[in-house]
């Protein structure tokens, strides 16, 4: 055996320094100390007698040398441990835990998700809603739904991210609402308190504004922030103004009666979904199942959402 195999363990620090460009991260990830991690690739760079990291910054970046030793661990690794889960696949029956925004999880998924455990009671799910990205390795979290065009670039390597879909954003308000503040045309829309959500981005007022064609709406002082959607619409549900919404997470209360959208007038930005998980995780068969019913449950939605969609 070459006897350059005995730095396993540095290589393996070696691995998660390089993927992160960080030795505070690498070290967070294998539960060790800064220092330590330090510590390793100083005495594996003695070893090897090669440079592999330079600092740049406040970033850690490869050497050539380095850059050539990282796509081989990489790889080495990943396929040691896509044999480690087929070799130690779970069953289907057992825990999964998923994670989504607050707002996803309480307002859609959470109302229907009674028929998966009619069709899996072998299956348990755990539901832990969040507005952060939580990093799915050390939060033991199996499956994660996310939102925005820069859920591909925060997805860690090694994870699978999928499309799953795109929201469409409406203003939504109280039908009392509506009929109180005589919403006749978009701009009547100023006449309202508005919800904001705190971290909006591209679902902004300001861009639906000039999609309606609203003018001089930056002296609009009416404004309430909050930092998740369902919040907004906790405060709408109340009468409290008007708040942009992906469909998904109002459409419940538009077949109520509860809510209406007072303009057909859809933002122009879309919000894209995404399902990230570990393709070689040990259950990957009850990943399997949810993911199918997943998908299953929102073509049913959509399709629904297309034929009963009612406006003022």
């Amino acid at each position: 055996m070459d006897k350059r195999l005995k730095h396993l363990s540095l290589l393996r620090g070696f691995e998660s320094a390089a993927r992160h460009n960080s030795y505070s991260k690498a070290a967070h990830e294998l539960f060790i100390s800064q220092a330590a991690i330090s510590q390793q690739m100083r005495q594996l760079e003695q070893a090897l007698d090669v440079k592999l990291f330079i600092r740049h910054k406040r970033e850690m970046q490869l050497t050539p040398s380095g850059e050539t030793l990282f796509q081989a661990t990489h790889e080495a690794f990943r396929t040691l441990i896509q044999a480690l889960n087929n070799i130690q696949t779970e069953e289907l029956a057992g825990s999964l835990t998923i994670t989504s925004t607050q707002s996803f999880a309480s307002l859609w998924l959470m109302p229907r998700l009674y028929r998966f455990s009619v069709k899996h009671p072998e299956v348990t799910i755990k539901i832990a809603g969040s507005n952060h990205i939580e990093d799915l390795r050390h939060s033991h979290i199996d499956l994660a739904i996310r939102f925005g065009a820069g859920a591909r670039q925060q997805t860690q390597a090694g994870l699978h991210c999928e499309s799953f879909g795109q929201e469409e954003v409406y203003p939504v308000c109280t039908p009392s609402l509506a009929a109180e503040m005589h919403l006749e045309e978009p701009r009547d829309i100023l006449k309202c308190w508005l919800i904001n959500l705190r971290n909006a981005r591209l679902n902004d007022w300001q861009v639906w504004f000039d999609e309606a064609g609203i003018e001089n709406y930056q002296q609009h002082n009416m404004w309430t922030e909050v930092t998740s959607t369902d919040l907004a619409l906790s405060a709408v549900l109340s009468g409290h103004g008007i708040t942009l919404s992906s469909k998904s997470l109002f459409s419940q209360y538009v077949n109520s009666g509860q809510l209406v959208i007072p303009f057909n007038i859809k933002h122009p930005n879309t919000v894209p979904r995404y399902l990230v998980y570990d393709e070689n995780s040990a259950k990957k068969q009850r990943l399997a199942v949810f993911i199918n019913w997943l998908k299953e449950e929102m073509a049913a939605y959509e399709s629904s959402t297309q034929q009963t969609q009612e406006f003022l």
